[in-house]
């Protein structure tokens, strides 16, 4: 077999006869032929090599001149027996450049490319043409010019044993089976057949449902709106740990047909089926395990018509599906919302699909730790959690009413944001005593906080989570006043907190807390009190940042000793001579100042 090495030791001196020179075959990729190189070509130029190598075939192809379109006899082209890309018969197909009906000695000249298969494909080794004094290779050669604009010289190479397939295998009916398993892939029918449902749901994957009545599999839907009217789309599927809400709308022209004849309008009609905890239960679907019932949250009754209003019409789905990781759905419930509508030409109203996923509570008691404001550092505007007893709860502020009085709903004070709020607190007279207690249970809330969490995640089981707020109430005596009552007017709730850990990825937490209580005197004899309240909150942050690492090395200038006595000896021998004269001062202060600027930079 003819190989590049081969080809680099006969390229020594080129011996073609006179009148005679290669057939051009298909340059290489991304070179073409200079022009120089080709020479002139004249119809019925023979083309052949000039020696042949044992074990090599060379392409000699022979082109004679063509005759007229009606002579069918003369071979254009002997080189490509079979035209794969000669597909409309007595026609010329486009780029086709071995079809026979183009008549075309050179189709290069005509077509602007050659589709593949309508030239013979051919194989070149390739070196610098400057490397080339002279050649006698016996294959045909011809120097191209490269992407580059560099010319190389090329020795076409063509071995017929590469060019075809092995020998075409016999098959019968013991052969085809083993044939079609080594050599196919797996089909559509086998696919189908050994595909088996997943063991778990995904994130994403469309929840399964069960029709008991009619034995159907389903998916659970969440209608959605669709186009510009915002129509509901009946195929929406709800995603598996995807909570979402959406709203669309759905018309009638005939609601006195519609009111109970349309299952969406119906509250049955979305739980009227089961849940698939995972999807293996497709496996068994007669194994009630692996089946969740659709619990209503309360009685839905059912579309009525009653003259001329339709009456219980569903206008809200809620759906809560309770999960537990890789074994799947625990509890689904159900919500709804009901509307009453009017019959009337062209009725429409909208509907609203809310599907909520939770984390599944096996009992009550794992429930107790409730919400998180960080984990486990405390997150900007999350609420600031408090402990009384072994209740957590959120800290809060004053919320008043429309009218500026207080109301019995409260804001959440959230960690990092400093608020104030006040409101009106009218009472009427009762003794010091329980004015005192009245206010002071408004101003911070019932129940009253003792401990806030250090921490967002901090667990009320854990007293070591948490830290107790200081207070410091009124100072009755401080007021010198005998006939009167004092009472707290105000409450600031006062935070201070830092960041620790580290410094990429900081923790807040709560260092302490204090509720400092301002008062003033009221007169006794006051029948009806109207107190203006006002609480506020201020967070301090007291983060004592590390010390900032040190800065780069300083160069340590040091002269030698004797760096000065060139100096000594001029001012000693020419003190006479240079009396008067400032230039031996004024060069070593230059000196000096080029050490000092290199010593600073």
């Amino acid at each position: 077999m003819f190989t590049s090495q081969l080809a680099l030791l006969h390229v020594f001196f080129l011996m073609v006869p006179e009148g005679v020179r290669p057939q051009p075959s298909p340059s290489p990729s991304g070179a073409v032929s200079t022009q120089s190189d080709l020479g002139p070509r004249t119809q019925g130029e023979t083309l052949q090599s000039s020696s042949e190598v044992p074990g090599v075939s060379t392409v000699s192809p022979t082109v004679v001149t063509p005759s007229a379109p009606g002579n069918r006899t003369v071979d254009l082209f002997p080189v490509l027996p079979i035209c794969v890309c000669d597909l409309t018969p007595g026609a010329c197909d486009m780029n086709c450049c071995c079809d026979r009906d183009c008549y075309l000695l050179h189709p290069r000249t005509v077509f602007s490319f050659c589709l593949p298969g309508s030239v013979r494909s051919s194989s070149w080794v390739c070196v610098d043409n400057s490397l080339i004094f002279r050649s006698n290779s016996p294959f045909p050669s011809r120097v191209f010019m490269d992407s580059n604009g560099i010319k190389q010289f090329c020795v076409h190479v063509n071995n017929s044993k590469l060019t075809y397939f092995q020998k075409l295998q016999k098959v019968n009916a013991t052969s085809f089976q083993a044939l079609a398993t080594e050599f196919g892939g797996e089909s559509f029918t086998s696919t189908f057949q050994t595909q088996s449902p997943p063991p778990f749901y995904r994130a994403g994957d469309p929840i399964l449902t069960y029709f008991p009545k009619w034995s159907v599999i389903g998916l659970l839907r969440q209608p959605a709106g669709v186009g510009a009217g915002g129509l509901c789309a009946e195929s929406n599927p709800a995603g598996f740990l995807e909570s979402k809400s959406t709203t669309c709308a759905r018309f009638f022209k005939n609601l006195a047909d519609s009111c109970t004849l349309d299952p969406t309008l119906n509250a049955a009609s979305y739980h009227n089926f089961t849940v698939l905890k995972v999807p293996r239960g497709l496996s068994d679907l007669q194994n009630t395990k692996f089946q969740v019932p659709v619990t209503p949250v309360s009685q839905a009754d059912s579309p009525l018509l009653a003259g001329n209003t339709c009456q219980n019409v569903v206008s809200q789905v809620i759906y809560e599906i309770e999960t537990n990781g890789t074994f799947g759905i625990q509890k689904v419930s159900i919500g709804f919302g009901q509307t009453n509508l009017t019959v009337e030409p062209g009725t429409s109203f909208q509907q609203h699909f809310i599907i909520h996923f939770r984390a599944f509570q096996q009992s009550t008691a794992a429930s107790l730790t409730g919400f998180r404001s960080g984990n486990p550092g405390y997150i900007a505007e999350k609420p600031l959690l408090a402990l009384t007893g072994d209740r957590r709860h959120s800290m809060t502020l004053l919320q008043s009413k429309g009218d500026g009085t207080c109301s019995i709903k409260r804001h959440e004070v959230q960690f990092g944001v400093n608020a104030i709020s006040g409101c009106k607190l009218r009472l009427k007279r009762v003794d010091c005593s329980h004015l005192q207690r009245e206010i002071y249970r408004t101003l911070h809330g019932s129940p009253r906080p003792e401990h806030v969490a250090i921490f967002g995640n901090a667990d009320p089981a854990q007293k070591g989570e948490w830290t107790r707020i200081l207070s410091r109430n009124c100072s009755v005596s401080a007021m010198h006043c005998t006939s009167c009552c004092v009472i707290p007017v105000s409450l600031e709730i006062q935070i201070l907190w830092a960041y620790v850990g580290l410094q990429s990825n900081p923790q807040a937490h709560v260092s302490g807390a204090r509720f400092l209580y301002h008062c003033q005197p009221i007169q006794d004899s006051q029948q009806e009190t109207e107190v203006p309240l006002t609480t506020v909150v201020t967070f301090v942050d007291i983060t004592q940042k590390p010390e900032p690492p040190r800065g780069q090395p300083r160069m340590d200038w040091k002269l030698p000793f004797d760096f000065f006595f060139p100096f000594k000896m001029v001012f000693s021998r020419g003190v006479d001579s240079q009396k008067g004269s400032v230039s031996p001062i004024l060069i070593l202060c230059l000196l000096l100042l080029g050490v000092l600027n290199l010593e600073t930079k």
